[in-house]
């Protein structure tokens, strides 16, 4: 059901704009550019808003709402917090300065014409930066990485990298400071067809990944204690999944700049509707995060329309009274 809700809702995000366009229109041209085939009758400034322009959008969108509904799933194990998200571990604090350098300073600084994948570049290293120094401090102690260290550890980093973020905003003054914010805030603007690889391959993976080791997630939900009695190496897995984790969600930050709450409520209504086995919530939560952000982004674009609304704005209306709802829900 999800899977045709899916292609449903890649349909819409392709045809509804500022110009909208028939569901028909839209798959035919579809299928005349997979096939190389002449199309009839068709206004070129359609093949371009579909093809050039909206399709490698929604796709992006579909494939960062399901990664970072993966990674949600995945690091609210890794920590036993059911309040966590992929940006707990200052992920994508560290992606924010990466990229906020680059758009504000690098120009200037080394002479750099940016072209769009220089940002994505430096937002990954931004990303595996922060990654490094959450993994040394959580992992500094002689008990390892465990939730408590890796959660403060991430906070203070994130801290961190916004202070930073911050500071180069302020200093930029209006010299860019405006494509910044967008960027820090979320958004699928820079999608193109070359940009889509990496990413698609990345979330794949980790999906066929997380997959493999479901068993051991639910035995970590469980404590180390019940974790260890089933055979699960508690350090050992504990490691893998946060390097793993802070990889997929580094990309998807890099691609897409700081889009929240997605990896937190997504999964939690699949745990409401599926249940608790990594079995059946990491694939229903990829679709499940695949189909929100592509409305998501497609109410960003559309409702203040021609101007375009961060998607961290959009996600943060909707997840911040979710997570009022999960602090009080089982406040008797």
């Amino acid at each position: 059901m999800l899977a045709v809700v899916l292609v449903l809702s890649i349909t819409a995000g392709v045809s509804l704009g500022t110009v909208n366009l028939p569901f028909k229109r839209v798959w035919e041209i579809i299928f005349a550019k997979i096939f190389n085939k002449e199309l009839v009758d068709v206004n070129l400034n359609e093949i371009s808003i579909v093809w050039q322009i909206r399709l490698p959008r929604v796709l992006t969108g579909a494939i960062v709402g399901a990664g970072l509904a993966i990674a949600g799933t995945v690091i609210q194990s890794l920590v036993r917090n059911s309040l966590a998200d992929p940006y707990l571990l200052g992920i994508s604090s560290g992606a924010c300065t990466g990229a906020v350098f680059m758009i504000l300073f690098a120009s200037s600084l080394f002479n750099i014409v940016l072209t769009g994948l220089e940002v994505y570049f430096a937002a990954f290293l931004g990303a595996m930066l922060a990654f490094i120094l959450v993994f040394f401090i959580a992992g500094s102690s002689k008990g390892g990485l465990n939730p408590v260290r890796m959660i403060l550890s991430g906070l203070a980093v994130s801290y961190i990298f916004s202070a930073i973020t911050n500071f180069m905003v302020y200093l930029s003054q209006h010299n860019g400071a405006e494509s910044a914010m967008f960027w820090m805030l979320g958004g699928l603007g820079g999608a193109r067809w070359g940009r889509l690889g990496v990413p698609f391959v990345i979330v794949i993976l980790a999906l066929i990944i997380f997959m493999l080791n479901a068993r051991n997630l639910n035995a970590l939900l469980l404590g180390d204690e019940s974790a260890a009695a089933v055979g699960v190496d508690i350090v050992k897995f504990r490691r893998f999944l946060f390097v793993a984790s802070s990889v997929l969600t580094g990309v998807i930050v890099a691609v897409s700049g700081s889009i929240g709450f997605v990896g937190l409520i997504v999964p939690h209504a699949v745990r409401l509707i599926a249940g608790a086995d990594h079995e059946r919530v990491l694939p229903i939560g990829a679709l499940a995060g695949a189909i929100f952000l592509i409305w998501a982004d497609l109410f960003s674009r559309t409702v203040i329309a021609p101007r375009e609304l961060p998607l961290g704005i959009i996600t943060g209306f909707v997840g911040a009274p979710f997570f009022i709802w999960l602090l009080t829900r089982n406040k008797h």
